[in-house]
């Protein structure tokens, strides 16, 4: 028996996986939505809000995330994880998972109890990521403290920032796979065959739609912040000429 979890913030495209999972058959939990995510969700967005008390804000876009590597956890997130997963833990499938953004939030107290299992890290262009909104982008939401700031696009920059900063943090598990949406779209054979290297199951090919790349291009508000630059060279992504030292950049480069 294998259990799966995708990890990335909402608008990394994390519902292709989560519906290649679904379409492969694996156990997905007993409700899920259009975005293949595992519902009803409160239990999940609870326990977020309760692991966000373990974090200390260092002012401006630093957060302190050493309290969840090595203090105890709180016993109220164990509870609430255990509600949230029951289908799945309970589930006697030989493939079984689960999928929602806010898995992401939860995440260094996830793999603390759930060492075992199986991480899809699914990696999306940030600027694509902060195109349309999410119940994410307001991290006070979830009581996490950041700048504050009318900016809507750059509330998204900053909870983007946020979640990878905090995925960066964890240390990786034993079993750990990174995979970006825009290779699983152009290159969908060559992403399903190190999926199932991965994971040890036949996956199914889902209808994908080339058309979510660089939805960046035709906008005209602002989608590039300084801050994206690490993960950008990181992973491959164009950085825009003369963005050095800016907040943001609404050229299309």
């Amino acid at each position: 028996m294998s259990t799966i979890t995708i990890i990335g913030r909402g608008h990394s495209g994390t519902r292709a996986i989560s519906h290649t999972l679904y379409a492969s058959g694996v156990f997905m939990g007993n409700c899920i939505n259009r975005s293949g995510d595992m519902i009803p969700p409160e239990n999940m967005y609870e326990a977020c809000r309760v692991i966000s008390r373990y974090v200390e804000w260092g002012g401006d876009l630093e957060w302190d995330f050493s309290q969840l590597l090595t203090g105890d956890i709180d016993p109220e997130f164990v509870r609430l994880i255990t509600a949230y997963l029951k289908p799945v833990l309970d589930s006697n499938d030989e493939h079984r998972g689960w999928k929602i953004p806010e898995t992401t939030l939860a995440f260094p107290w996830i793999v603390r109890m759930l060492p075992d299992i199986k991480y899809i890290f699914w990696i999306r262009n940030p600027r694509d990521c902060i195109l349309r909104p999410h119940v994410t982008d307001d991290l006070r939401d979830f009581g996490i403290p950041y700048p504050e700031t009318d900016d809507v696009r750059l509330r998204r920059a900053i909870s983007w920032k946020y979640q990878y900063d905090l995925v960066q943090a964890v240390p990786r598990p034993e079993h750990w796979i990174e995979v970006k949406l825009e290779d699983f779209i152009l290159q969908q054979d060559e992403t399903l065959a190190r999926l199932e290297d991965f994971l040890q199951i036949k996956l199914a090919k889902i209808p994908v739609h080339p058309e979510v790349i660089d939805r960046w291009k035709q906008d005209t508000g602002a989608n590039y912040f300084d801050f994206f630059e690490p993960a950008a060279r990181a992973y491959g992504y164009r950085i825009p000429d003369g963005t050095a030292g800016r907040q943001g950049a609404s050229e299309n480069a």
